[in-house]
């Protein structure tokens, strides 16, 4: 499902980034780090007011209300007037966007972290916001990583509230979304009465954080540690990331070639892994590079292409899950 960043009438973007412009150029870029206000401000993520209204159809004259159908609605932040997002069931309870930088605020209190990205996707049924956690680490010396909080939210009723933690790799500023296969970086809150509780849950339970930065930079220096040879690399990936397809026709087995042809050209040439190659690190590198930057986009060419793929690094499940097997697959081979 292609997820598309909302835009305005005027031609501006529901985005805001610290630093440095984001891979699809859109959206306003500050100077400084900035905090939740700012970031719903810029983003035009304030005073939403989701809400819901109930359902009902008009045949023959007469208003007919629909039994547990309700309407998710907010105030557009361009025009002011009603904005319906999606249709719901009776126990459904909207979360704020101003809720999810507080749960973020909440989590990271007196830490040290600072918003990184807020933004709005699919005209205003998704928003995430981002934090960038102050403890960062180092690879050898050659891979520094940081560990950014997310928080994700639909105002459809298509998906829990979610929080995730995934490490990130600065130099080139890829989203690191897999980590070691464990929940601990993972926390989703339905859209119910008893929400609120669960965010003090989730706190807690992401309060493993700091561990699993210990665990995933502990696994990545081993990695970096273990040669791979490229005949061991294809191995890898052609039998657990892209294994032939159990009903092949000449699409699938020509499109399964491409890809483990750009995945082989990027463990044994690109310049991205200069400093790492012939390792096992290298060749779970290269598998994330090439899902962040070469994987095509169905549906999508040029700049439109470009937004799309680093959209869904953030918001398509899919990704993280492959790059988790990714993760899991050349760590075992260490």
């Amino acid at each position: 499902m292609a997820h598309e960043l909302e835009r305005f009438s005027d031609g501006t973007a529901s985005f805001v980034s610290a630093h440095t412009d984001a891979w699809h150029k859109l959206g306003v870029t500050l100077p400084d780090t900035f905090d939740a206000a700012t970031a719903l401000r810029t983003a035009r993520l304030d005073r939403w007011n989701v809400h819901t209204s109930p359902l009902s159809i008009t045949e023959s004259g007469a208003t007919l209300a629909v039994p547990d159908a309700y309407a998710t609605v907010r105030t557009h932040p361009e025009t002011g007037r009603p904005d319906v997002l999606g249709v719901v069931k009776g126990r459904y309870q909207p979360i704020q966007n101003e809720e999810l930088t507080e749960v973020l605020d909440t989590i990271t209190d007196e830490s040290g972290a600072h918003f990184e990205t807020a933004g709005s996707l699919r005209e205003g049924r998704e928003v995430f916001v981002t934090m960038r956690l102050p403890q960062s680490m180092k690879v050898a010396g050659t891979d520094e990583l940081d560990l950014y909080l997310a928080a994700l939210n639909s105002h459809d009723g298509s998906a829990a509230m979610r929080l995730l933690v995934s490490p990130v790799r600065v130099v080139c500023a890829n989203t690191q979304a897999a980590a070691l296969a464990d929940a601990r970086s993972v926390y989703a809150i339905r859209h119910t009465s008893g929400a609120r509780g669960r965010i003090a849950a989730a706190r807690e339970a992401l309060g493993m954080t700091w561990t699993y930065l210990e665990e995933f930079e502990t696994e990545a220096e081993r990695m970096l540690d273990q040669a791979l040879t490229d005949g061991r690399f294809m191995d890898i990936v052609g039998r657990e990331l892209w294994p032939e397809p159990k009903d092949p026709t000449e699409r699938k087995l020509t499109n399964r070639a491409r890809i483990l042809a750009d995945v082989n050209e990027l463990f044994v040439e690109a310049d991205t892994q200069e400093s790492i190659r012939g390792t096992a690190w290298a060749g779970y590198q290269s598998v994330v590079e090439y899902l962040d930057h070469y994987a095509p986009v169905k549906g999508k060419h040029g700049d439109a292409a470009t937004v799309a793929r680093a959209e869904r690094i953030l918001v398509q499940p899919a990704i993280t899950a492959l790059k988790t097997k990714a993760f899991d697959a050349f760590r075992l081979a260490a």
